[in-house]
């Protein structure tokens, strides 16, 4: 196996503390140098070891510490089927074991204790369930996560002893694609709070962002009034992005259906059949794609062009700001857009009027259902707070 810089500052830094902390930004390999070394523990273990592996929902951890910790076995060729446990979720090493579960799975919360614990992107976890982890952890915790802002490992953890800390970047990843390096260095002068963030590791401020007013749920109540949906087109660099959009109890209720680079409109419609949409099924798109709209229309499908109309970003936005924003917890990376949309600001730090064009694809999706089909309406609506 070979093993990032990142697993080496994890040795020698947290060596003899009990709480290691990583904080970094995009493609550092935090996740998956935290993996290794996990994996490493368990491996050369004399003793039997119980090691956590805990995101914020069960979405997450599959796309994410799930999938990196199997990659990591397979293409080092140490994967062995019958160790895997896919009805638990847990992975024998050894003498050793290792499990994967949610922040949101109350019983596994407060449940049985255990040898090592980590929390991965701990900063969409409360600080209560890392109290309620760490206190059932007999020898080490990891935490990892973007410093998109201050939050309870800077207000609190850090400053207890026996905590080591690792700041990584991109720089620090050394099998990093070209490609993937020229687009996170691209952003150093469009996007000073990306950059500071995602860029240079550092922590960043999160006063300017739009959306406040949103929860995370399980899925999408029965009792629905109404349902639309919401897309917007990609290709290379921007995903093409499918949202239902649904009003329960005065609340809106999101769902991400669709978030994905390189779609055809054939490809469009065939996921569309796939999610079972159908021509009585009302899909408000991006109008400044009218051939995409003809073309999936002929395929069978009710999609109408978005009317948008002057400032159409700045009143859809606020048509969405006058209701409570539930959004399921499998929608990753809408939660990512909602947590991350800010506006901009000018050369003195002040905040316009005007958001930043970045973390926006699923939001212009759900905002041309908001132009179209609640604008100035009057709905019965439940106020967030």
């Amino acid at each position: 196996m070979k093993f990032t810089n990142v697993y080496k500052k994890n040795i020698k830094e947290g060596k003899g503390k009990r709480i290691v902390v990583n904080q970094g930004g995009t493609s550092s390999s935090k996740t998956y140098s935290i993996l290794q070394l996990l994996y490493t523990i368990a491996a050369n273990s004399k003793k039997p070891l119980l090691i956590s592996v805990v995101s914020e929902s069960m979405p997450h951890l599959k796309r994410g510490a799930m999938r990196d910790f199997f990659n990591i076995l397979k293409s080092n060729e140490i994967y062995e089927r019958d160790k895997h446990n896919k009805t638990d979720n847990t992975y024998q090493v050894g003498i050793s074991s290792i499990e994967f579960f949610s922040a949101d799975n109350d019983a596994k919360l407060r449940g049985a204790r255990r040898d090592i614990l980590y929390m991965n992107e701990c900063n969409n976890m409360s600080y209560e369930t890392y109290n309620q982890l760490e206190v059932r952890t007999k020898l080490k915790v990891f935490l990892d996560f973007n410093p998109v802002a201050n939050f309870w490992v800077h207000e609190k953890v850090l400053l207890q002893d026996n905590v080591a800390f690792i700041k990584s970047t991109y720089k620090d990843n050394d099998c990093l694609d070209e490609q993937i390096i020229k687009s996170i260095e691209a952003r150093e002068f469009t996007d000073l709070n990306w950059w500071r963030v995602y860029g240079l590791g550092e922590v960043g401020a999160l006063e300017g962002t739009v959306f406040s007013n949103f929860d995370v749920c399980d899925d999408i109540p029965e009792d629905v009034k109404w349902t639309y949906y919401g897309m917007d087109f990609g290709f290379t660099n921007d995903p093409t992005t499918l949202i239902s959009v649904s009003l329960a109890s005065g609340e809106l209720w999101l769902k991400e259906l669709v978030f994905e680079t390189g779609l055809t409109n054939q490809d469009i419609g065939e996921k569309l059949k796939r999610i079972g949409l159908d021509r009585y099924d009302e899909i408000v798109a991006d109008s400044a794609e009218p051939k995409s709209i003809v073309e999936i229309k002929r395929m069978g499908f009710n999609v109408k062009p978005a009317k948008k109309g002057k400032d159409s970003i700045l009143n859809g936005l606020d048509i969405l700001k006058r209701y409570k924003i539930n959004i399921t917890k499998d929608s990753l990376n809408l939660l990512d857009e909602f947590r991350h949309y800010q506006w901009k600001q000018d050369k003195d730090g002040n905040y316009l009027n005007q958001p930043i064009d970045t973390f926006n694809h699923g939001i212009d999706a759900i905002r041309y259902v908001a132009l179209n089909k609640i604008g100035g309406s009057k709905q019965k609506v439940r106020a967030f707070g």
